[in-house]
């Protein structure tokens, strides 16, 4: 089949499912172990105009893969091992399908290879941090997205059938790169040696069987009348090192509530305001409004309407929705509002609680979501003004901002904004680098973090602040207006490529790990390769794929 040249103009795409409306995904529960099965419906593209065949995916499934992750975690607490596998006949997955690569526009490629990216980093940091083990059953075909899903589980069990196999062919076969970290993982996690590596990356027909397993690609081979069964029995045996308890009660991820508007996102805990001429939007979070609960109890008993999680859920989002649909709108302003008593306050029962299965699971939503916020290509300036509630949680927020601009009223010291640091902005936020913002701040250096350390919990005014070197600038009211506009003015009239490309390098300025390489070959590398015409030009390899044609490559190296 030919692939269409262009796809036409849809609707805006929506992050929000549940397992009812699943078309690609199925999920069941038996004990401690959750199965997770790909049986991708080759009709229920998220756009018209390919068809997922053998098990190929687009944004849709993903979308559906990282609701099925939430549901497990906030739902099925008894869950301690996830196994991921098909239902399909001697195909576990193709990976990224094709075609739908091949007529998607750049930024389209990007941001899907982004958001896949952010879902398999989740697989890792739920088995880091919550307790939950991935293993991978793969029973049939894996290739190149099908075997990065793989490779973000924790082992990889192969069906032994001298058919079924392990590649990574987007090199010789497209022009690109398995750019859902592939080639960061073969090599930091699996540590496949990089010569056999250089092979495996440049071959279409795969790996199989006990050559697989002796080149580190899979943990363990079976044959096909075991592999069912051998694959349970380890997956029990995770599940004995974990302490996601047996007999909680599951906390419902109702529908977020939200109201999308022509120039709106309206949520109960966070707005998003965009100014299309001047190219901006506003994140607003608010801070908790009455009484929170502090007992566990009750804490369980408020599920996904506890603040911190519904903030989270919202947040995340919002994220997902302007980076996809408002590819115009490149400064994101974060603003907060409320009391900051009240965020300090839930931060408290945050850390008191961390260790129950429910808390540790909203400071993992809280995670992650800041960290889809650190990696999004758009430029993010904090403004703290009178009114603002920059304090623990919400600091958070300023420290990620690219710049923050705090208001000093001399003339009205009374209703200057302040900023509190809490012990949360040290221990329970760390960035993909696995540092805390603030430590990022400072280079992780002592003098500086013993200063800021010292001052938790005081309500710092801007003169303060700005000398400990917790915000950017701190103009008077007088000079305030005119240095924010200009700074916002400014950056509009910059060019959007190298604003992405400074941005992602001032960002993760610390010790670089298996994540900060995953974002950094997207943000670099396979940003660059996706508008280089051996990939994506009339005779590249994207566009020539299913054709009957061979690519024709410009084979000046660059």
């Amino acid at each position: 089949m030919n692939a269409p040249e262009t796809l036409p103009t849809i609707e805006r795409v929506d992050y929000q499912t549940d397992p009812s409306r699943y078309r690609h995904l199925s999920l069941s529960f038996d004990g401690p172990i959750a199965t997770l099965a790909l049986k991708i419906d080759e009709d229920a593209g998220l756009r018209p105009g390919y068809k997922l065949k053998l098990n190929s995916y687009d944004l849709g499934v993903d979308i559906e893969l990282h609701d099925a992750l939430n549901r497990i975690r906030f739902e099925h607490p008894e869950v301690r091992t996830v196994v991921v596998t098909s239902l399909l006949d001697r195909i576990f997955c193709s990976g990224a399908n094709i075609f739908m690569l091949g007529v998607s526009s750049h930024a389209w490629k990007v941001n899907f290879c982004k958001f896949t990216n952010e879902t398999r980093n989740g697989i890792e940091d739920s088995s880091a941090h919550s307790g939950l083990k991935f293993l991978a059953a793969v029973n049939g075909a894996c290739a190149g997205g099908g075997y990065e899903l793989a490779l973000a589980c924790d082992e990889i069990w192969l069906v032994d059938d001298r058919s079924s196999s392990v590649s990574l062919p987007e090199v010789p076969l497209l022009g690109v790169l398995p750019g859902t970290g592939g080639l960061t993982r073969v090599t930091d996690k699996r540590r496949v040696r990089h010569d056999l590596a250089d092979i495996f990356c440049t071959t279409t027909e795969g790996v199989r069987g006990q050559k697989a397993k002796d080149w580190r690609l899979v943990d363990e081979i079976a044959k096909p009348a075991v592999f069912a069964e051998s694959v349970r029995k380890r997956a029990l045996e995770l599940a004995e090192g974990s302490d996601r308890p047996a007999d909680a009660k599951g906390i419902l991820l109702t529908p977020i509530e939200r109201t999308i508007e022509a120039d709106a996102l309206r949520y109960p805990n966070l707005s998003v305001e965009i100014d299309r001429a001047k190219r901006q939007a506003v994140f607003t979070l608010k801070a908790p409004a009455g009484a929170q609960p502090t007992a566990i109890d009750a804490i369980v008993a408020a599920g996904a309407s506890w603040w911190p999680l519904a903030l989270a859920r919202e947040l995340d989002d919002a994220i997902l929705s302007m980076r996809t649909n408002e590819l115009e709108i490149g400064t994101w302003i974060l603003k907060t509002e409320g009391d900051p008593a009240a965020v300090l306050a839930v931060d408290e029962v945050l850390l008191a609680h961390r260790d129950h299965w429910f808390v540790r699971e909203t400071i993992g939503a809280l995670r992650r979501t800041l960290s889809r916020l650190d990696v999004s290509s758009r430029s993010l300036f904090a403004l703290i003004e009178p009114g603002s509630c920059f304090a623990g949680t919400f600091l958070e927020l300023a420290l990620a901002a690219d710049r923050s601009y705090m208001a000093a009223l001399p003339d009205e010291p009374q209703r200057e904004p302040r900023i509190t640091l809490s012990e949360a902005n040290f221990v329970l936020y760390p960035m993909a680098t696995g540092q805390s913002r603030i430590g990022r701040r400072f280079y992780d250096e002592t003098a500086p973090l013993e200063a800021v350390r010292a001052r938790i919990g005081q309500a710092l005014a801007p003169a303060e602040a700005l000398e400990l070197g917790l915000v950017t600038s701190a103009p008077d009211d007088i000079d305030w207006p005119d240095e924010v506009r200009l700074a916002l003015e400014e950056r509009a009239a910059m060019s959007p490529d190298a604003l992405t490309g400074m941005e992602a390098n001032l960002r993760f300025n610390g010790t670089e790990n298996m994540a900060t390489r995953v974002f950094g070959r997207l943000t670099a590398w396979q940003n660059w390769i996706f508008q280089r015409p051996n990939a994506v030009g009339e005779k590249g390899a994207l566009k020539l794929y299913g054709k009957g044609e061979k690519a024709q490559f410009d084979m000046n190296r660059v």
